[in-house]
């Protein structure tokens, strides 16, 4: 196949934005109000090519710089699902369609969605890149629009000093992968990562075919720096220290956007790095299985216990989201500790994946609640402000009976109750800990999960069973909290809410929802049989290797 034919939905999705970009020029609020329903459409028409025309088979271009294939397939399908979620999530509202009530992008409502398309695709170009280089490019490009969407999100200084931490943080990040990729590159001669898998699995000069048990000096420098550059995508620990900050400054759907993209493409990232580094199957050294497993634990802890100190809700949710990475981390470390046993590793893989979707689909509720529920006091009268503190949601629940039990399904998922899709999010990560004998693993992110549902039944609890704050003296009823106008015309919000909750409750049962979701996570990590490929000038012998490309 040509690289066009293979890199089909990125260069739709990249097509759609230079079209937003274009239309930015024309400030009329008629073409302000195209931009999301552009944006929107190449994302539906991507998730519905993705669900059609499901990869059966290997899919590379003439170079081998772009393989797609099981497991790409699914970060496609999934990323443009979630990524509609996060376009109805800033779905401008107001009469000029220059924001909502939680996102004010004033006259760049092209340029934002646009840039919203562009991040969508780098993960698209993440999870099909076969070449380290491409695989840079495609986490950056993921990356750079979020620092813009930040400061553009809304017109306070809170927005743009997060973008500004965002944007100085992100590029100490890309040096550090930068610096590991090269490292990688100058010990195998070699950018295509096919390639390399084969010299980390023995295979060059008809050596034995036996995995390396322990890399090079320089190559285990290599591989740490880029799991620090992945731990900064996944804000993981010990570079999750800007996520509070940033994650406040933001407009609230921006914070959604940020909580899924740039995480998904760490992820897959840091996977794609771990199957070339175990030359294809698996057998990670065993220094690195006890890097992932420090971070796993530190990870969800700190992100937990962090969380029950914070007063402000989109840092409870920030601290959230660093704690459901380190979940995502014990997937990935039972995956790399698991040497030999392709059962356990295929269930970790799945675990990884179906939590990945699951988060995303669980997450845009609790975030598309928020923006519905008004600020209150002072802060009624900014611009772009909604709901942020737990002063703001005392007794919502009574008065928005609807966006209470929304905000109690996505909570109550979060922490890993039953008939929700976190439930068997966890349920999928902790089965394969046990097959692998970790129960210390298992142990500690059963603790956290308790410890999770502390924060996030304060978020019910502050809704339902707190009384709301006295109104100022001489306060008008709409700076006391009542609901503003821009809020009764919040119908795209709400369909993401109702689309969210339904796929909540959706997977989270035993069936139909969960065979849906668990069948292409499980063809995803399937344990596939395929050649390393021959590196040039070389003489190799083909060898069956298991895992991802």
């Amino acid at each position: 196949m040509n690289l066009w034919q293979v890199l089909a939905p990125e260069i739709i999705l990249c097509i759609a934005a230079c079209v937003l970009f274009l239309l930015g020029v024309l400030r009329a609020a008629v073409f302000r109000s195209l931009a999301p329903m552009i944006a929107l459409l190449a994302l539906l028409f991507v998730f519905f090519g993705q669900i059609r025309g499901g990869v059966e088979q290997m899919q590379e271009d003439a170079t081998n710089i772009v393989r797609v294939y099981q497991f790409a397939d699914y970060i496609k399908l999934l990323a443009s699902g979630v990524g509609s979620l996060f376009v109805l999530l800033a779905w401008p509202t107001d009469a000029k369609s220059t924001g909502n009530s939680a996102l004010q992008f004033g006259s760049e409502a092209g340029e934002f969605f646009a840039l919203m398309l562009l991040s969508i695709a780098g993960v698209f170009l993440v999870a099909g890149a076969n070449d380290i280089i491409l695989l840079f490019l495609g986490i950056e490009l993921a990356s750079i629009p979020t620092y813009i969407m930040v400061s553009v999100s809304r017109p306070l200084p809170a927005a743009q000093e997060a973008g500004v931490k965002y944007f100085f943080l992100g590029a100490m990040a890309a040096a550090l992968m930068l610096f590991g990729f090269s490292y990688l590159y100058g010990t195998t001669g070699t950018t295509n990562l096919t390639e390399m898998t084969a010299l980390f699995h023995g295979t060059v000069n008809n050596a034995a075919l036996t995995p390396m048990t322990k890399l090079a000096s320089w190559q285990m420098l290599a591989v740490v720096l880029l799991i620090a550059g992945f731990a900064f995508k996944l804000a993981a620990f010990p570079l999750h220290f800007y996520a509070g900050d940033v994650y406040q400054g933001a407009a609230t759907p921006v914070t959604a956007f940020l909580s899924f993209v740039p995480k998904a493409s760490g992820l897959v990232a840091l996977i794609k790095i771990l199957f070339v580094i175990s030359g294809g199957v698996w057998a990670v050294p065993a220094e690195i299985a006890k890097l992932l497993w420090i971070l796993a634990v530190l990870t969800m802890s700190v992100g937990n216990v962090l969380g029950l100190l914070q007063l402000n809700v989109k840092r409870v949710l920030a601290y959230s989201s660093i704690a459901h990475s380190g979940y995502m981390l014990v997937g990935v470390a039972t995956l790399a500790g698991a040497s030999g046993d392709y059962d356990v590793q295929h269930q970790a893989l799945q675990g990884v994946l179906f939590y990945l979707a699951a988060y995303g689909i669980m997450n845009a509720a609790a975030f598309g609640v928020l923006m519905l529920l008004p600020a209150r006091g002072d802060r009624a009268r900014a611009p772009a402000t909604s709901a942020e503190t737990f002063e703001d949601l005392a007794g919502t629940g009574r008065n928005h009976v609807v966006l209470g039990l929304a905000m109690a399904v996505a909570c109550f998922s979060l922490i890993g109750l039953p008939l929700t899709v976190g439930f068997f999010g966890k349920f999928y990560l902790i089965r394969p800990a046990l097959s692998g004998h970790n129960y210390w693993l298992v142990a500690l992110t059963m603790i956290n999960a308790a410890i999770s549902a502390a924060y996030y039944l304060r978020i019910v609890g502050t809704m339902f069973l707190r009384a709301e704050p006295a109104p100022p003296r001489g306060a008008m009823p709409a700076e006391a909290g009542a609901p503003s106008e821009k809020l009764s015309r919040g119908l795209p919000i709400r369909i993401a809410i109702a689309i969210s909750v339904f796929g909540t409750l959706l997977f989270g049962t035993v069936f139909p929802g969960t065979e849906l979701l668990t069948t292409r996570a499980q063809t995803a990590a399937a344990i596939e049989q395929m050649s390393p490929g021959e590196p040039s000038g070389t003489s190799t012998a083909a060898v069956s290797v298991p895992g991802i490309p």
